[in-house]
């Protein structure tokens, strides 16, 4: 037996091949019932639908925008690199994307840019931000107006319509307690905890995680409430110097925001505590060469070229209402350890 067409559906569906055409490309004219009829039928038939086909029958271009925060981290600029080589590769996929730049730190200018796309301009909407309410209402705002969005790398889930790419940052943060726990024996001090900001749902989360772990397996350690840069060196250097000059026996860091070059100067400066375990986030070239020579102890991290493909790949497939492969969209956590990283790595960078 052959594979469904749309033929199939619309007897399934008991609607017309019209009908589902406008279903299938989320033009109007519709009525909600039978966008549930027709969505069934899919479901029940196995219906994939001809991407190829589907964007020939278009004539017109994917339209996607990734949404990033303005600073200029490392992190940052790998997502960078990642969409330019998205692009190249699917110069014959009509397919464009974008980039655009907010304030990592005010949500109502974030909220304002969001508001500002159209279905004029743009097919769907990949959203680097902190959860807040003015983002998620923006983004809820996105999909009334047919706008596609997905979540990307720090998750969304009170906008309930954007799906989330990335890892699940408990359970990252469940990884760096286990690891601290473990790099640190039996010793006994105080842990320090730095973030960019706790409004970001993925700090949030990775602290959650850390918390469970810390208090399950090393009760021993006194870990202090979490400390926001702002990605603001000043601000970096100030609360890093306060704390540790207030903290004696610091026996760990976990470093749980993305773009960490300036943290780590600030604790270089106060000087780094003897045997002090460090753990951080995401494989750049700083935290590559802070491996190398010992002064991180570990990294966990994500494919950041995964995270820009699936982003690309779930908004196509949200823009012409098909499904996705979940095993080929789940990002992976991994713990890069100084002996783990390969050679090229080591001496030629990322």
């Amino acid at each position: 037996m052959g594979k469904p067409t749309t033929k199939d559906l619309a007897r399934v569906a008991g609607v017309s091949l019209a009908t589902v055409d406008r279903v299938l490309n989320r033009r109007g004219g519709v009525r909600q019932a039978t966008v549930d009829r027709v969505t069934a039928a899919i479901k029940s038939i196995g219906y994939v639908r001809d991407i190829s086909a589907a964007n020939l029958a278009r004539s017109t271009e994917y339209r996607l925008v990734f949404l990033l925060p303005d600073h200029e981290d490392e992190f940052t600029r790998m997502i960078h690199l990642a969409i330019d080589e998205a692009n190249v590769s699917m110069v014959h996929e009509r397919t464009t994307v974008s980039i655009m730049r907010v304030p990592a730190n005010d949500p109502h200018r974030i909220a304002q840019e969001i508001d500002e796309l159209s279905t004029d301009q743009v097919d769907g909407v990949a959203i680097m931000a902190p959860e807040t309410a003015q983002v998620r209402d923006a983004i809820l705002r996105l999909d009334a107006c047919g706008i596609a969005v997905v979540a990307f790398v720090s998750n969304q889930p009170n906008a309930a319509n954007a799906y989330f790419v990335g890892i699940n940052n408990e359970a990252a943060g469940r990884t760096a307690g286990q690891l601290l726990a473990c790099f640190t024996g039996e010793r006994q001090g105080a842990v320090r905890v730095i973030t960019e900001t706790m409004q970001s749902r993925d700090s949030q989360e990775r602290r959650l995680g850390f918390d469970a772990i810390m208090a399950k397996h090393a009760s021993r350690l006194r870990v202090y409430p979490s400390m926001e840069t702002y990605a603001d060196a000043a601000r970096t250097a100030k609360i890093v110097a306060t704390a540790w000059r207030n903290t004696p026996e610091i026996v760990g860091v976990y470093l749980m925001h993305h773009g960490i070059s300036e943290t780590m100067r600030a604790i270089e400066a106060q000087g780094i505590p003897p045997k002090c375990v460090i753990i951080g986030h995401e494989l750049t070239r700083h935290t590559r060469t802070r491996l190398v020579d010992g002064t991180m102890d570990a990294v966990i991290t994500q494919d950041v070229g995964h995270l820009v493909r699936s982003s690309i790949r779930v908004l196509k497939a949200r823009i012409t209402q098909i499904g996705t492969v979940a095993s080929q969209e789940r990002i992976r956590i991994e713990i890069i350890l100084r002996e783990n990283l390969p050679e090229d790595i080591k001496t030629n960078g990322l």
